[in-house]
Parts: C-alpha cells; sequence; structure tokens
C-alpha cells in the first residue's frame, strides 16, 4: 500500500487524476465501480430460520424431542404435542429477543452516520458520507467527523481528535508538508486524516486516499475476527448444568426402564413409565423462563440507558469483579472547564473573577478575542480549551459574539504547532491591542512586563518565580494551563512573527475535564460491590491520575503506569502487579488486551469500556464489552455485548446492581423449578421402587411444569432488587449454580414436597388406581405453586414482604384457577386424564399442598433469627475494634 505522507500532495493529486475541482461525473461513476461503497463490511447476518434452529442445539430440549417421539409412539398424542408447543415456544421467545438487540443497535447506527462536504464537477456538494470515493476532494471544517482517510492539500490551523483511532484525547495539530520518514506510527502522519476522527479546530481541504474496509479503522476491524468471545458465568454454568443434568436423567430413566422390564412390565408401558420420569425430571420451562427474565432485564437496562445486544450479557455484568473504564467522557464529562486563574500573583477559581479589575478584564475579554470557538444553545464548536473560556465568559455575563462584534478582530497570526501562539489584533479601550495566548514558556521567554492591579510594571526575577511556581502547582494537579498576554500597537500594520515579542505577561487560566457528579458515588459502590474500577486512557499520567484520586479509583498503595513502562514489564510481571495498578496513561490498543487478559488469568471477570476502533479488540477480549453509544465507532460498538446510550460510568454501575439481581432470581427460578422437579421424580421412582401403579400420567407431569410452574417462575424473576445487592462480593468465574448448598436445598425441599404428595396418593388408592394419580398430580401442582412464595427469596416470607412481589400472587392465582378447571371441568377433565374427586379428598389435596410452604417458612424464620443475632454480633465486634485503636 502506498504511503501518501511521504508523497507530496501535488503527487497525491495527480495519483487520483483529480484537482482542486473534485471529480467529474465520469471519474466518480469509475471509482465508485473500482472502490463501492464508502462503508465497514459487516458479518453476514444470520437469517430468521438460522436463529429460530440455532435454539433447538440444547441437549435438554433433544432429550425432550425423544421425549415425545416415544409419546406419539405410544399413542398419547396430547404429551406430544405439548412437548412440542414448549419447545417451539422456547425457540420463539430466543428467535424475537435477538432480532430485538439487532433492530436497537441498528438505530443506534443510523444515528450516528455521518454526512460529508466535497467537491465535485467544481460545485461544493454535501453527500451521504458512504459515497464517498477515492480522488474525492473533501471539505473539513471545526466540528466535522471525517469519513474517510486522506492527505491534507491546504491547512488553515487544522486540528484533529483522533482519539478513536489512536487513544490520544488530545488534538493533533495537522500540516500540508511531506514526511520524508517512510516508517512513522499512524499518530505521527501529521498530514493525513483519518476516518472516525473528529476536527476540533480549523479547516482543510484533503484529497481522499481510502475508504471502507481500506481506511485504517478497517484494518483494525480485521484484526476483530481473531479474538474469541468469552461466554458469561451464567452461559457456562447453565451448559455445565445442562449436560449433568441431561447425564442424570438419562441413568435414572435407563434404570427404572430396567426395573420396570425386570418386573416384567409391557415394553411400551415401561417406555412410557420412563417418558413420564424424563417429563418429571426436564425443567421445560427453564429455556423460556430464563429467555424471559433475561429479556426483562433489558428492557429495564435500556430505560436506564444500556442497550444489551447479547441477552447472557445482563447476567454477565453481574459478576463482573473489575471494570476498566475510560476517563474521557465516561468517568469524565468531555468537557474541559476553567477551574484556577493565575493574576495579580494569586491563584483564584475562575468563576471569582472581578471584571471591574483591570487585570481581570484584559483576561477574560483577551481570552474570548483571542479564540475562534463559540458556545450556543449547547452547541459548542471549536477546540474544547478554547470552548472551555467561552464558557467561562458566559458564567460572567459576557457573549462572546457580542464581544467579538464590539471587538472586531483586525488581524491574526493562527496557532501553529511550533510557535505554540495564537495572537489577534483588536482596538481594545481605544488602542491597539494584540491579545496573545499560549504555551507558558514560549509566552515568558518573550515578556518583559506584568499587568498588575497598580499597573503596568517591568516583570522582576520574584515575578517570574510566581509565575512558574503557580503553573508548576496547577500541572502537578493535573490541569492544563494556558498563559495570556498582550502587546500594545502605536500604528496598525500588517502584523508578523517578530511581533510576538515584548509581551506584557497577563496572567494563567488552567482547566480540566472534571468528574462527572455521579462517578465519585458510582466508584465508591463498585468498590463496596468487591469490584475494582481500573482507568484506562490515552491522556497523561500526571492528569489521569489527578482525576482517578477525585473520584476514588487511585487510593493509597496504587500505582499509575503508562504504556512506556508496560512494555517493560513481562505478561507474568503484568500478572502479579495487576491488582495494585489502578492507573494506565498512554496505552496501545495491544495494552488494552495485556491488561484485559492479565486480570482474567487470575480469574477475574472483566468489564470493558470504549469507543474507538482502537478499543476493538478488547472489547472482545473482555468478559463483557461495553461501548460508548454517543462517541463510540461502529467497530467499538459491533465488538461490545452492552452499548451505553448516555456515556457514563454511573450507567455500568447500575447494569452490575440489575445484573446481580437478574442472577439472583435466575438461581431462585431454578431452584423452584429443580425442587419441585425433584419431588416429581422422587415421586415415580418410589412408585416404582415399591411396585406400585404410577402416580402421573406424563400430561400431568406437563401441565404443571409447562402451565402452573411457568409463571411463578417467571414471577419469581420479576422480583425486585434488594438494597444489599451492592454490599455483596462477586461471585468467582467457576462458581457453579449447583454449589452444594443449593442442590442440598433442592433436594430437601423436594423431599418435603414428595412426602405430602405421595400422603394423598396413598389415601387416593384407598379407591382406585385413577383417583390415586389425579390427588398426586393435584397435590403436587398446588404444593409448587404455594412453593412459588418460598423460593423468591432466601429469608423467610416476612422479612421479604408478603405483598412485595404482585407477580407472584397474579401467577399463584392463574395456576389455582387453572388447576381447577382442569379439576372441575368435564372437558378439560377428560383431556388431562383426571378422576372426579369427593369433598374429603379435595380437602387432603388443599392441606397435603400448604404443609411444605409450612414447614419451609418456618425453617426460614429460625435461620432468619440466627443469622440477625450473628449479625448483631458481629457489628458489636467491629464497634469494640473501632474504640480499642482509637484509643
Amino acid at each position: 500500500m502506498k504511503k501518501y505522507f511521504s508523497m507530496p500532495y501535488e503527487e497525491v493529486l495527480k495519483e487520483f487524476n483529480v484537482s482542486y475541482n473534485g471529480l467529474s461525473d465520469k471519474q466518480l461513476k469509475e471509482n465508485v465501480e473500482k472502490y463501492g461503497l464508502n462503508q465497514l463490511k459487516e458479518k453476514k447476518k444470520q437469517t430468521v430460520l438460522e436463529v429460530f434452529l440455532g435454539q433447538f442445539k440444547d441437549l435438554l430440549v433433544l432429550i425432550l424431542i425423544v421425549a415425545a417421539i416415544i409419546s406419539a409412539a405410544t399413542g398419547n398424542l396430547e404429551s406430544t404435542l405439548v412437548i412440542f408447543a414448549v419447545i417451539i415456544l422456547n425457540a420463539v421467545l430466543g428467535t424475537v429477543q435477538h432480532f430485538k438487540a439487532e433492530q436497537s443497535l441498528d438505530s443506534l447506527k443510523a444515528l450516528s452516520a455521518p454526512s460529508a462536504k466535497v467537491y465535485r464537477n467544481g460545485v461544493k456538494v454535501e453527500i451521504p458520507s458512504k459515497e464517498i470515493v477515492p480522488g474525492d476532494i473533501l471539505i473539513l471544517e471545526a466540528g466535522d467527523m471525517i469519513s474517510a482517510d486522506g492527505r491534507i492539500i491546504e491547512n488553515y490551523s487544522l486540528q484533529v481528535n483522533e482519539s478513536s483511532l489512536t487513544g490520544e484525547s488530545e488534538s493533533v495539530n495537522k500540516f500540508v508538508d511531506t514526511i520524508e520518514n517512510e516508517e512513522i506510527a499512524l499518530g505521527d502522519q501529521k498530514n493525513m486524516v483519518f476516518s472516525g476522527s473528529l476536527v476540533t479546530y480549523g479547516r482543510a481541504l484533503v484529497v481522499v486516499t481510502a475508504t471502507g474496509m481500506d481506511t485504517e479503522i478497517g484494518k483494525i476491524a480485521h484484526l476483530m475476527e481473531e479474538t474469541q468471545e468469552k461466554q458469561t458465568p451464567l452461559q457456562a454454568s447453565l451448559d455445565d448444568f445442562s449436560k449433568k443434568l441431561a447425564f442424570g436423567i438419562l441413568i435414572v430413566c435407563i434404570v427404572v426402564f430396567g426395573i420396570s422390564l425386570y418386573r416384567e412390565t409391557p415394553l411400551l408401558d415401561s417406555l412410557m413409565f420412563a417418558v413420564a420420569l424424563a417429563v418429571a425430571a426436564i425443567p421445560e420451562a427453564l429455556g423460556s423462563i430464563v429467555t424471559i427474565v433475561l429479556a426483562l432485564g433489558t428492557q429495564k437496562m435500556a430505560k436506564e440507558n444500556a442497550i444489551v445486544k447479547k441477552l447472557r450479557a445482563v447476567e454477565g455484568l453481574g459478576s463482573v469483579s473489575v471494570i476498566c473504564s475510560d476517563k474521557t467522557g465516561t468517568l469524565t464529562q468531555n468537557k474541559m472547564t476553567v477551574k484556577k486563574v493565575f493574576l495579580n500573583n494569586e491563584l483564584i477559581d475562575g468563576e471569582d473573577l472581578d471584571l471591574n479589575d483591570d487585570v481581570a478584564k484584559y483576561l477574560v475579554k483577551g481570552s474570548i478575542l483571542c479564540n475562534d470557538s463559540t458556545s450556543k444553545d449547547g452547541v459548542e464548536i471549536g477546540d474544547p480549551t478554547e470552548v472551555a473560556l467561552v464558557n467561562l465568559g458566559h458564567k460572567l455575563s459576557i457573549n462572546e459574539l457580542d464581544l467579538r462584534s464590539k471587538y472586531e478582530r483586525l488581524q491574526e497570526i493562527p496557532f501553529d504547532s511550533d510557535r505554540k501562539l495564537m495572537s489577534t489584533l483588536h482596538t481594545f479601550d481605544n488602542k491597539n491591542v494584540m491579545f496573545t495566548k499560549g504555551a507558558l514558556d514560549v509566552i515568558l521567554d518573550r515578556t518583559i512586563k506584568i499587568k498588575t492591579s497598580t499597573g503596568v510594571k517591568d516583570l522582576s526575577y520574584e515575578d517570574k518565580q510566581n509565575i512558574l511556581n503557580a503553573n508548576k502547582q496547577l500541572s502537578q494537579s493535573g490541569l492544563r494551563v494556558l498563559a495570556f498576554a498582550y502587546k500594545e500597537f502605536s500604528n496598525i500594520a500588517p502584523l508578523n512573527l517578530e511581533d510576538e515579542n515584548g509581551f506584557t505577561f497577563i496572567g494563567l487560566i488552567s482547566m480540566i475535564d472534571p468528574p462527572r457528579e455521579e462517578s465519585k458515588e458510582a466508584v465508591r459502590d463498585c468498590i463496596s460491590a468487591g469490584i475494582k474500577p481500573v482507568m484506562i486512557t490515552g491522556d497523561h499520567k500526571i492528569t489521569a491520575s489527578a482525576i482517578a484520586k477525585q473520584i476514588g479509583i487511585f487510593q493509597d498503595g496504587d500505582r499509575a503506569v503508562e504504556g512506556i513502562e508496560l512494555d517493560k514489564m513481562s505478561d507474568e510481571e503484568l500478572k502479579a502487579n495487576v491488582e495494585h495498578i489502578s492507573v494506565y496513561a498512554r496505552v496501545s490498543p495491544e495494552h488494552k488486551i495485556r491488561i484485559v487478559r492479565a486480570f482474567q488469568e487470575r480469574n477475574e471477570i472483566v468489564a470493558m469500556t470504549g469507543d474507538g476502533v482502537n478499543d476493538a479488540p478488547a472489547l472482545k477480549q473482555a468478559d463483557i464489552g461495553i461501548a460508548m453509544g454517543i462517541t463510540g465507532t461502529e467497530v467499538s460498538k459491533d465488538a461490545a455485548s452492552v452499548i451505553l446510550t448516555d456515556d457514563n460510568f454511573a450507567t455500568i454501575v447500575k447494569s452490575v446492581a440489575n445484573g446481580r439481581n437478574i442472577y439472583r432470581n435466575i438461581k431462585n427460578s431454578i431452584k423452584f423449578l429443580l425442587s419441585g422437579n425433584t419431588s416429581g421424580i422422587l415421586s415415580v421412582l418410589y412408585t416404582s421402587l415399591m411396585a406400585l401403579p404410577m402416580p402421573f400420567h406424563a400430561v400431568h407431569l406437563l401441565f404443571i411444569n409447562l402451565l402452573t410452574d411457568s409463571l411463578p417462575a417467571i414471577a419469581i424473576g420479576m422480583e425486585e432488587s434488594k438494597k444489599d445487592l451492592l454490599k455483596e462480593k462477586p461471585r468467582s468465574r467457576n462458581a457453579s449454580i449447583l454449589s452444594k448448598d443449593f442442590i442440598y436445598e433442592i433436594v430437601l425441599e423436594g423431599i418435603v414436597i414428595s412426602i405430602f404428595t405421595l400422603a394423598a396418593f396413598y389415601i387416593g388408592l384407598k379407591t382406585d388406581n385413577e383417583v390415586a394419580s389425579t390427588m398426586a398430580f393435584a397435590t403436587l401442582c398446588l404444593a409448587r405453586l404455594f412453593h412459588g412464595f418460598n423460593c423468591r427469596d432466601d429469608k423467610s416470607i416476612f422479612s421479604i414482604g408478603l405483598f412485595t412481589n404482585k407477580y407472584s400472587w397474579m401467577a399463584f392465582g392463574v395456576g389455582l384457577v387453572l388447576l381447577n378447571s382442569v379439576l372441575f371441568v368435564p372437558f378439560l377433565g377428560q383431556l388431562f386424564e383426571v378422576a372426579t374427586l369427593t369433598g374429603s379428598q379435595i380437602g387432603f389435596i388443599y392441606l397435603f399442598a400448604f404443609a411444605p410452604t409450612v414447614i419451609i417458612q418456618v425453617v426460614k424464620v429460625i435461620r432468619d433469627i440466627v443469622n440477625r443475632n450473628k449479625s448483631s454480633k458481629d457489628d458489636v465486634k467491629e464497634e469494640n475494634e473501632d474504640i480499642s485503636q482509637v484509643a
């Protein structure tokens, strides 16, 4: 590929056979055919059918399909139809949610698609950015988003923010001159502009040299394919759970099938018994319920400014133990703001300036006159540092347009990176005054006098030391400092560079991109939640550390390192030190991936924020990639699993709380389903071993699993967040849903429900097998409806509030109506194979169904009392330790 930065711009124009008038219609047509549209290629999207079929890959679903086939073979068509209905429903839900997330992302892309101004046939026209082709003459002005790579052919103090590509937050000064060195970094190619960058100052003409996938952004997009996405902990845990459950079900079914054949039960009856057991064991609604709960979580997060592209990322956020965040715009306001001002040999707050003081008047008005930016009705155009000066004027009731109209600019010497100065000439206070702003070291070397509240005097050694000390103090606080001076002329003559000497010093203005107001609290919540917040930025170490200290990321004992220091560290050294480093400055895309991997090798679950193309590989490498919706590039959004529509760190912390609550709710839903299914399995196993009739028909179990279990499980998934969520530590990457304590509770609760289900079965056996089966079915169904209240939380229903989840009561009510409809409506009773019951038998059903909930709640109340007493003792112990430390 040609290195256009090392070619004179005349040669580049010749290369594309174009003049300053731009492409002709004929050339345009040829170039469109040759280069195509100016778009990044996307991977081929899955069709609806492909997404739908992908929902059937789960092992439990395959077992259910086999069960449905066996049911059909044995003539039980109702079971077959119901099984297939739930499988298809689950697949439809997953497919709909997949495309809903894609639509959210597409709408976000449409909002960020820019247009561009070009010369064609000698006429200036505005076109959609996708229609730009190599050879186009691109017109750039302050505020424009650059839509293609190109070589500058005319330059008028152009400054470009290339942070989306290089990670550097400060604008780059551009020029036209040829660069002789052919081996230079992208950030040093200062006669080139690149797609995805933002013009912050000045203007320029550019000949487009690359579009689409041939741009520098396109090259990084290619790298994306090399990075594999990570499973969230819930994905890994559910996959592991599904495999173990499927294996266990197959073993138990084979054993039961063998026992049945051993007892000389007919083959088809033995198969039906095994099918009934499989249906009892498999939580058919689990996939649908997890999908529904996650989908509800995405809707809640969308209202809180986080668009979730991948459902499982909702829960993944709840597992995060490290958040690597960019500084600019995420932790900060992405808006330079004036802080301290030095004048009259003292430091004061910018807003405390008194314009009645002559020095303050010269400083503020001079900073606005020697300035090209504007800020009106929330629309800010120009270099961020100049905008900050204009906004300071607004706070002091000075409108920049009115001021510039009153004191018209007569002449100027534009800023350039070599001089580090900008000067403008005005008639000010009936004098010809040139105001100059720039780097302190340059201005101070050219200064001979100083303006004070008592008048203008010669600059003394003491004055100079005071200025330098103030500058040092401001710089060490991470503030960016601009110096201001002026010079009076007796006559107006054309300004030249020699005129920028013999200045009278006015003062210093310092500014910073301040932290967002909510960042400090969000970081504090992070730390209390056991999450390590880390700042990764392209900014300077001093500035980054100052912001990190203000918001609490950088604490005593922490380190801040730059990319150069990272280069000297081996991967093992980085892994050993990574927990003590809280600020990374001046880093490259490769550094970001190394940092993420170092944390992951320590079994941390890492969330990574980013907005640039250079962030995309790290976003994909992280467990949860979080892209910025406002400032983010399309590549970063495509790489991420979550997109913030407000670019705010506090939104990430809210999402973590939502993720933790969703995981807790899903876990409680799984507990509800599995404990209920365990009671069904134990009941079937017991009757099998005792050579008793089958306690349930397959259609009974499907009715329970699909109709009366689904709604309580969803209701549990809608339980509101508890206040203690962000006080818990994040769970380990290797932590399984099926912990020993979790399995222990599931089995115990399953045994309790099974005992009372079999008690009802034995009472029914006194009449006949069908009555026994109906009583067992009704008791199990109703017991599981009551059990929905037990599974809302680990605490008792009295601790969390009996009526705090209205959905649980709605689910219970619907389940009760469905069960009674089956028991008392003849047509439904025939469909679901239930017998007619007496009043006393129905009484036993309600008594035995409610008894397990009473027992479980008594145990929970006792446990709550024990935990409260233990917590009180711990609080007293901590208080005594604090008193002894003070003493």
